[in-house]
């Protein structure tokens, strides 16, 4: 499950607006503000908390306001390590609890105790806590070297485009024939930023500048923080690659909400859209629907 979001460059006040008391379960948020990126400058960053226990429906339900049955395909990013996390819709996810961390543990537990062999040497292992540390680990009974487990780091871009965003849709499992962002693991020997650019190119057959980072979402449960950037195409082709069915421009307004690959991808296209609608009624350049209602009568 989704456990926190730190946004990139965006005001506290958005936050506090776009943030709702809810029971989702584990969810924190974090506003981050950020130089722009330049080929050969370093992030450079301060961070403030916000309202670190509640979540937002605004914006993680769809348009349908079922998010119950979009979960089900959503929720699967465990499913690239061969595991899987059992959806909660938003009405029936429950507040954070003991239950949750004793299931989180256990199957850290459970993925521990598969490790059997060495990653070094290929001796066998045993299984136990070292001296000095809480957890249980993988011990060599060779070598004696520790297998340690981390998470995993994806890395995507946000990429903008006429006031569009663009989508790949996935020929591949997990979540075959649903829409994502270009994204994907980062690589040994390469920047986040590297990453996002290299995956975008891979996915998208796009060239891409990335301009600043937007959001990074952490999912403890399977062991993945996600870093997603704003980029640019440097020019305006782009075309299915090898994992994708088809790519495409999505206004804000017609994103397929109901069909993206993975809860990551809808929270992070969700705060996109409130992000924009927020700046348009700051310009005056939108008006609510009430309004315009009554302009009509």
């Amino acid at each position: 499950m989704l456990k926190s979001v730190h946004l990139f460059g965006c005001s506290s006040g958005f936050v506090s607006n776009l943030l709702k008391p809810n029971s989702i379960v584990g969810f924190s948020l974090t506003s981050i503000s950020s130089k722009r990126l330049s080929a050969s400058s370093s992030l450079s960053c301060s961070s403030s908390i916000l309202s670190c226990s509640s979540s937002a429906s605004l914006f993680l339900a769809p348009r349908t306001g079922s998010f119950k049955a979009f979960c089900g395909s959503t929720c699967s990013e465990a499913n690239q390590e061969g595991t899987s996390s059992s959806p909660l819709s938003m009405s029936e996810s429950p507040p954070p609890s003991s239950s949750t961390v004793v299931h989180s543990s256990s199957l850290m537990q459970e993925k521990i105790r598969n490790i059997r062999f060495c990653q070094w040497c290929g001796g066998q292992t045993k299984h136990g806590i070292p001296d000095g540390e809480e957890k249980l680990r993988a011990i060599c009974t060779v070598c004696g070297r520790i297998t340690y487990q981390n998470p995993k780091m994806v890395v995507g871009c946000l990429i903008h485009h006429e006031n569009k965003v663009l989508l790949c849709r996935r020929k591949i499992e997990p979540s075959y024939g649903l829409w994502t962002l270009p994204a994907g693991y980062l690589e040994i020997g390469e920047s986040a930023a590297d990453g996002a650019i290299r995956e975008t190119l891979e996915e998208a057959n796009a060239e891409v500048e990335v301009t600043s980072p937007f959001a990074q979402l952490d999912i403890p449960l399977i062991g993945q923080t996600y870093i997603i950037f704003v980029g640019k195409l440097k020019k305006p082709h782009f075309s299915p690659g090898p994992e994708s069915l088809e790519c495409r421009l999505f206004p804000l307004d017609d994103i397929p909400f109901d069909s993206l690959a993975f809860s990551s991808m809808l929270v992070t296209l969700r705060l996109r859209e409130h992000e924009e609608r927020k700046q348009a009624i700051q310009k005056g350049k939108h008006r609510p629907k009430e309004a315009k209602k009554a302009s009509k009568t």
